[in-house]
């Protein structure tokens, strides 16, 4: 058979789903419900990571998880077109009928997404967060399908008011989130995606993501001391602030052992959207405006998030290669929530106590 011939059916033949096992755990996250099939030891470390969203009902979808199985001859890839100009080889894509695999690039692991399968096989045990990733995105899916937008952002919340920070990548709405959730009565809700429905109030809705975080966002914040070794602090505390920024080096945080249990809701009321657009060399001080993004693009591109190459519509079809966000659409959703501009000089003093203003308000 070669790469051509390769159909949905080709697929599901050679990968053994019953390898995934009959026990596993079911998540939800508001209405949306995903259940998980796969075997020990990683079924049990699964279970700990999502423990905030664990469920008894099963899901709209059940996804299986085949540690090591691959396919045979290897697909046809074509190279998924990356947003925001990053570089380098990610994901790469085969479309099939009325399915498509998934690869990624570095790790090896692959995905097999439809309507009716959700399936990752590969080196699963040696790239948890991608399995992560992926049970994640079947709850995406349906939220899209169901007229959710979805936004580049972190987001607390109280149930009735829901702040939400988008940036660019680097841009600090980790810090800022985390920071906020020194105030006594906020939930977290989500560390970079945060799903917006408009109505009368809007709806926002998280899904169970802990946050993986620089660190620059652990020195800022004594409570998060304990994510690094003394060495490292100490290392990391030489550098020059600008180089500190910039370093890509992520760390994991559970919210339960931080900040404590119950600290973790996955859905409230849409209200808040503040927009990072500050800087380290600005001589002005922070600055919380407020802001109409009919005539911001510049603001919603920050907002906007391309659901990538998992998604697959109502009407059967997938993300098209390159295909970006709708701004009409995001429009409509926002249409009510109070959305401000972060200018002037980077200050998450100033974001943690505008914060509290916000909620005790």
């Amino acid at each position: 058979m070669t790469t051509a011939q390769l159909s949905a059916g080709d697929v599901l033949a050679q990968l053994d789903l019953s390898a995934a096992g009959d026990e596993g755990f079911a998540l939800k996250v508001g209405g949306i419900g995903v259940k998980v099939l796969c075997p020990q030891p990683l079924c049990d470390r699964l279970m700990a990571y999502f423990d905030d969203a664990l469920a008894d009902e099963a899901g709209a979808i059940t996804v299986h998880l085949l540690p090591d199985q691959k396919l045979t001859p290897e697909p046809a890839w074509t190279d998924w077109r990356r947003d925001g100009g990053k570089v380098g080889r990610k994901d790469a894509v085969c479309d099939l009928d009325g399915a498509r695999l998934i690869h990624k690039v570095r790790s090896g692991v692959t995905f097999y997404q439809s309507f009716d399968h959700a399936v990752a096989f590969g080196p699963l045990e040696q790239n948890e967060s991608t399995v992560i990733n992926f049970i994640n995105t079947q709850a995406l899916n349906i939220a899209l399908r169901e007229g959710w937008q979805l936004a580049h952002a972190a987001a607390v919340t109280n149930g009735k008011r829901t702040l939400a920070i988008s940036g660019l990548s680097g841009g600090g709405k980790s810090t800022s989130i985390l920071r906020l959730m020194d105030t006594d009565g906020l939930s977290f809700l989500s560390n970079d995606r945060v799903l917006i429905k408009g109505g009368a109030p809007a709806k926002a809705l998280g899904i169970p993501k802990q946050p993986r975080i620089n660190p620059g966002t652990i020195l800022g914040n004594p409570r998060l001391a304990g994510l690094l070794t003394e060495a490292r602090t100490a290392e990391l505390k030489a550098m020059a602030p600008a180089d500190l920024w910039a370093l890509e080096e992520k760390h994991d945080l559970v919210i339960r052992d931080v900040y404590g249990a119950g600290r973790v809701r996955f859905d409230g009321l849409m209200t808040d959207f503040w927009v990072l657009n500050w800087s380290h060399s600005a001589e002005q001080d922070t600055q919380i405006s407020e802001v109409d993004l009919v005539s911001r693009p510049d603001l919603l591109q920050a907002i906007m998030k391309s659901p990538g190459p998992f998604y697959q519509k109502t009407d059967g079809s997938f993300e098209p290669n390159g295909n970006t966000p709708d701004p009409a659409s995001y429009l409509q959703a926002l249409k009510g929530v109070r959305v401000c501009e972060v200018s002037g000089k980077i200050d998450f003093d100033r974001i943690a106590l505008a914060g509290r203003e916000l909620f005790d308000g």
